[in-house]
């Protein structure tokens, strides 16, 4: 009986360490999952993990006034504004003459905004409040809450797993050989660890968007007219210029005639001598 139960002994030892030297990535995969299954539960969040997000619409008086508000009210809040923009477009517009070089320009805008904002979750509500009692009326409020707890877990679970195993590549329990096998699992480390980050971010920050606008702006302004052809000298002044100008153009007349005073003596003398040979010469009458 002796000898049978030490054979008995011996051979469970032998195949316990058998069972011990294997050492292969599988076998190690498996016990780190297990374990990180089994650890879930001491894992778990204490508390939910929800993501808050909130979109609001409405009508102010004053569009740049309501902008000052917002920003102002964020800090207040221990918030920031990540994001902002005031868009001015003009629907339409009308020139009148006020004279040859002045015009006045009357314009129809609208003018809008849209804010996102990043601040404590736990402030979220009573900050949409206040904001929505900045505006004439509300045209639309909604929020929205994500559960991440589960996204969470998993990513946590994974992140145990990938710790489990460095330990295990440490202490020479397992090996990687392949270069890029290393690089990827790094990178996985890396992910998870930047995911849980976001989430917590998420989690303790809510993100709000802004959009409000106010009626459209009737602008009048007086500007200069760029149109050269509109300019001109007045009437009485464009008279005394074409008196100047007319006198001009006979004096211009005259001197041009004087310049042909030959011509002129010639055809005199040409026409007298015509004249004077035809009362020299006798009619003669023709009779039958």
């Amino acid at each position: 009986m002796k000898i049978s139960n030490l054979i008995v002994l011996l051979t469970g030892a032998v195949v316990l360490y058998s069972c011990k030297g294997q050492g292969n990535p599988e076998g190690m995969d498996y016990a780190s999952s297990d374990t990180a299954l089994v650890a879930a539960d001491s894992i778990e969040p204490t508390q939910p993990k929800l993501v808050k997000t909130a979109d609001m619409s409405f009508k102010v008086k004053n569009v740049q006034q309501t902008c000052e508000q917002v920003s102002a009210l964020t800090s207040q809040y221990q918030g920031m504004v990540t994001h902002h923009q005031l868009l001015s477009e003009i629907l339409n517009n009308r020139e009148i003459k006020l004279g040859n070089d002045s015009l006045l320009k009357v314009s129809s805008f609208t003018t809008q905004a849209d804010m996102t904002l990043k601040l404590p979750t736990d402030k979220l509500e009573d900050f949409m409040n206040k904001v929505s009692h900045m505006g004439m009326y509300v045209t639309m409020r909604r929020m929205d809450i994500e559960d991440k707890s589960l996204d969470y877990l998993s990513s946590q679970l994974k992140l145990n797993s990938r710790n489990e195993l460095v330990k295990q590549q440490k202490t020479g329990r397992i090996t990687i050989k392949d270069p890029a096998e290393v690089l990827y699992f790094k990178d996985q480390l890396v992910d998870e660890q930047i995911y849980k980050r976001r989430v917590d971010d998420a989690v303790k920050y809510s993100v709000v968007c802004l959009n409000f606008y106010q009626s459209n702006t009737i602008l009048k302004e007086t500007i200069a007219n760029d149109d050269p052809s509109d300019y001109d000298i007045p009437f009485f002044s464009r008279m005394g210029l074409a008196l100047t100008n007319g006198v001009q153009l006979f004096a211009g007349a005259v001197v041009a005639i004087t310049n042909l005073w030959v011509f002129i003596l010639a055809g005199l003398g040409i026409w007298m001598a015509v004249r004077m040979y035809k009362k020299k010469s006798p009619v003669v009458l023709s009779g039958k």
